[in-house]
């Protein structure tokens, strides 16, 4: 199982004939995601071949999404012309939008992500790395090559970077789904969105949870592990030497005062009863042994006689002071 992306999900790619589009489309493809085509409206008509797969230019999402039954869309889009491209894909229907661009407008964001609730089309992002499902579909810029299968792990995360090591450092166990949800301070699809989804999701075992300070996004997911999370959560907060007042990387890391601290953070989600690592790769280590621990509660050995391997360095091995 998966949440948000399947095997069977059929994407759009915005801004496909653009250098990043076309190479994160390239990228996407031999993840085995299914690609249907393209907007954009000068080249539509047009096929690109990538790789020897012809991919057709649509002049619109719904052009789109009539021809082929796209249920995906992946925003490549500058961010002055992003709202208009996310308008028009919440205007079509779309069920997924995957917002990769970085620097939309503020206001432009809060216009987009209203419009698309009142639609009931979901958005990752913006500024994001997208979604994927190891195995099965990749719609963003995730690393494929960093979780080549399918695992027991949910992942949901604001930063990429630590997305990626913490793929990384836990790829031999694997993930039912990473989503990194964007660091902007106004996105679509949160924390809770994705414990929730997480939660009833069959195959996932175990929920890892990256926040950075700013904002009280954390301390809301602290509140709705409590309520209504039943299986273990491992988090992991970035900044904690970041310096008051000062953004540290996406424009939502940010402290003020004594809010978004990430010792506020920590304690919240601690009270809640999820373990907090004070590094990436001690994070992964909570992970291995929450795994032994929920899948052995007696402490007696498994059938196998087996235990989670142990990890090796990340491809760092630290992380940056901020963690941002």
């Amino acid at each position: 199982m998966a949440i948000y992306l399947t095997k069977e999900s059929k994407v759009l790619v915005q801004g496909m004939t653009g250098a990043e589009g076309m190479k994160h489309t390239r990228r996407m493809l031999a993840a085995g995601t299914r690609i249907v085509g393209g907007v954009n409206p000068r080249k539509a008509g047009r096929s690109v071949d990538i790789d020897g797969a012809g991919i057709p230019v649509f002049g619109s999402v719904r052009e789109g999404m009539d021809a082929t039954g796209a249920d995906v869309t992946v925003v490549f889009v500058p961010p002055p012309f992003a709202k208009a491209a996310v308008t028009e894909a919440v205007d079509a229907g779309i069920a997924l939008a995957v917002v990769i661009t970085e620097g939309i407008p503020v206001h432009d964001a809060v216009a987009f992500h209203a419009h698309a609730r009142s639609r009931g089309t979901r958005i990752i992002g913006p500024n994001c790395p997208g979604v994927i499902t190891p195995g099965q579909s990749n719609a963003g810029i995730i690393p494929a090559d960093i979780a080549p299968g399918p695992g027991r792990i949910g992942l949901v995360s604001k930063s990429g970077t630590l997305t990626y090591q913490l793929m990384h450092e836990l790829r031999d166990i694997g993930f039912t789904s990473a989503v990194g949800i964007g660091g902007d301070p106004v996105i679509g699809t949160t924390h809770i969105d994705c414990l929730t989804a997480f939660e009833n999701d069959p195959d996932t075992e175990l929920i890892v949870l990256i926040g950075e300070i700013g904002g009280d996004a954390e301390e809301r997911a602290a509140a709705h592990i409590a309520q209504h999370i039943s299986k273990p959560v491992i988090g992991y907060i970035a900044g904690f030497t970041a310096p008051e007042g000062k953004t540290m990387g996406h424009a939502g890391a940010i402290v003020s005062g004594s809010s978004g601290t990430a010792e506020a953070k920590q304690k919240a989600l601690e009270a809640a009863g999820v373990a907090v690592g004070a590094t990436p790769t001690e994070t992964a280590r909570l992970v291995r042994e929450k795994l032994v621990e929920h899948s052995n509660p007696t402490g007696t050995s498994s059938p196998s006689g087996t235990s989670v391997p142990s990890g090796e360095p990340s491809p760092s091995g630290t992380s940056s002071p901020s963690g941002v």
